[in-house]
């Protein structure tokens, strides 16, 4: 009797497991690239703004997709596009290994893994939500995955630093090829809890003014460095037809037809906030990411593996939270996780702003790392459990496109605000433009800290025993 009902329970977690390592290599992907700008820029015979394209690409198209990606899992069946999405960016990654140039690099990286990874995402948190159907359970296994995402992106520095060094940038992606195949093949055990819906109808309109208005505001933060007329030109230009987004999603719902996003989603406080505070988390991981790694390598001349074994420290401060969140969870509020996490962070921020002048040893920007690490190990799985929570079952796979398409819009911001602000200052004042691009960061953090304090002060896991880790 005791084996028949432990069975089901050792069926979900083996097929948690492929859903979490698919979350770990996406994230993985978005930060490892960080650590190979030198080695890319001179094999490809590109710039650092290249690289730093193709990187922030990645993410947008991520980000750009998402919502679309999680509306076609009622169409197509969540396990299928899952599966498909794997298969897409498997290619990106095959394709990325064995480019010439930048612009086949674009192509897999930047378009071919970021369709993939927006195709498989949502799929992912729309299985854990549907597989797990009691709260605890769920909870767990939100916390689980958002842990192996945010090792995923801590991480990825020091393991493609290391693959870099030992052998070659290239085969960082035929690392994540290799997780890809096995990912695929542990996937049998995932099964598909609801039939697909091939007559559910899809709003093509709202996706490609969704992912155009997106496309239109984050490249007009990179165009800034360049030109600021077209930086103007490309950021009202996409705010209009974000604004023409909302506006078609609205006519949609009046006359009772399928709209891309429901706007009932925006219509929760605490959702909202929590959306806030994931797209800040990922905002100031990638930015500072990018920030500290260019530094290091373009002008104290770091190479790849030397930078990630730097980065060690956010990886070690976030395991360290992650493997303490569960303690944290059964004591304190969600809001409390939340904000204590966002000071921790504002703090490392703090300490990684004077580096540059204080001391010229990569080693000094360890603590710094460490406590951005160890704030966002905290604070994560709390944000995602805030907004998941916050709707029923109908709308989970609307409200996880948007919370996976908000979180990795913060990525690609990041990645662009923060990094074009520092590749400005790199060819003229070095330390001026890191300076500068922390400082914003500090900024960006300090409204991440406001929005996590306007969450209810009672906003607390779906019970007392949720384990975030």
């Amino acid at each position: 009797m005791a084996a028949a009902s432990t069975s089901p329970a050792k069926s979900l977690r083996r097929a948690l497991i492929p859903l979490a390592l698919a979350q770990f290599i996406c994230s993985f992907a978005g930060s490892n690239m960080t650590v190979m700008i030198n080695d890319i820029s001179k094999d490809l015979n590109t710039t650092v703004e290249g690289v730093q394209l193709a990187i922030t690409l990645f993410l947008l198209v991520m980000a750009a997709l998402m919502i679309p990606g999680g509306k076609l899992t009622e169409k197509y069946g969540r396990k299928r596009l899952f599966i498909l999405g794997l298969l897409v960016y498997g290619a990106g990654a095959l394709l990325s290994a064995v480019s010439p140039g930048l612009g086949v690099l674009i192509l897999g990286n930047s378009v071919l893994e970021g369709i993939g990874t927006a195709l498989l995402i949502p799929p992912v948190y729309i299985l854990t939500t549907l597989l797990f159907p009691d709260l605890v359970s769920r909870a767990r296994a939100f916390g689980a995955i958002s842990a192996m995402g945010g090792i995923g992106a801590a991480a990825g520095p020091l393991i493609g630093g290391f693959i870099t060094s030992a052998l070659s940038w290239r085969a960082a992606f035929i690392f994540q090829v290799l997780v890809i195949a096995l990912i695929i093949v542990l996937a049998r055990r995932v099964p598909e809890p609801l039939p697909a819906d091939p007559a559910q109808p899809f709003d093509i309109v709202g996706a490609v003014l969704s992912a155009l208005g997106l496309l239109l505001v984050v490249m007009g933060i990179l165009a800034a460095d360049n030109n600021l007329w077209l930086m103007a030109a490309l950021l009202v230009a996409g705010i209009l037809v974000l604004a023409g987004f909302f506006v078609w999603v609205r006519s949609r719902e009046r006359a009772g037809r399928e709209a891309l996003l429901p706007t009932r989603l925006f219509h929760n406080r605490m959702s909202n906030l929590g959306l806030i505070t994931q797209h800040t988390q990922w905002l100031l991981l990638m930015g500072v990411s990018f920030v500290v790694s260019a530094y290091l390598q373009v002008v104290r001349g770091y190479n790849a593996i030397e930078t990630g074994v730097i980065f060690t420290a956010t990886t070690v401060g976030l395991l360290l939270s992650s493997l303490a969140a569960e303690r944290f969870a059964k004591r304190r509020a969600q809001r409390t996780l939340i904000l204590v996490g966002f000071c921790v962070c504002f703090g490392g921020v703090a300490v990684l702003l004077p580096m540059v002048s204080i001391s010229d040893s990569g080693w000094a920007f360890v603590p710094g790392l460490f406590l951005i690490g160890f704030g966002l190990g905290g604070m994560l799985t709390p944000s995602v459990n805030i907004v998941q929570s916050a709707f029923p079952e109908d709308l989970q796979g609307e409200i996880s496109g948007l919370s996976r398409s908000v979180s990795n819009l913060g990525s690609s911001l990041g990645g662009a605000i923060a990094g074009t602000i520092l590749v400005a200052g790199i060819t003229t004042t070095p330390e001026r433009g890191y300076a500068l691009a922390m400082v914003v960061l500090a900024v960006i953090t300090l409204a991440g800290m406001l929005a996590a304090a306007r969450l209810p002060a009672t906003a607390r896991p779906p019970t007392e025993a949720v384990s975030p880790g």
